[in-house]
């Protein structure tokens, strides 16, 4: 029994589709002129100020691991301003980070960087 030409061409063809690899699949799908989504990123902090300390807790629901830091701003022009040490706050995690002034706190802000 014959193939016919025309069942012949489409069985090659489609051998030829099945047999390419899937990086060069990938660059045929059509984008619908939409750019990616941006990734989600940044841990959601809470700071607390009582009295001359402070306490914050940071929560990263992404993927991504947020690195943070906790920044406190001392009234007194004599007391000595602080920056904590970074902490990498991977997926799902939470972390809490400290500081004070020696009287008054002024401000408090956490600062956020992308992880490795």
């Amino acid at each position: 029994m014959r193939l016919s030409r025309s069942l012949a061409s489409v069985t090659v063809a489609a051998a030829l589709v099945i047999s390419l690899p899937y990086d060069a699949m990938s660059h045929a799908r059509v984008s619908h002129g939409k750019p990616p989504a941006p990734r989600l990123f940044g841990a959601a902090c809470r700071t607390a100020v009582h009295g001359s300390h402070v306490v914050a807790y940071c929560h990263n629901p992404y993927v991504d691991t947020d690195r943070v830091r906790l920044h406190i701003e001392c009234a007194r022009w004599w007391d000595i301003d602080t920056d904590s040490a970074p902490v990498d706050t991977g997926a799902a995690m939470t972390v809490r980070l400290t500081g004070r002034c020696w009287k008054n706190v002024s401000s408090v802000w956490i600062s956020h960087q992308k992880g490795h």
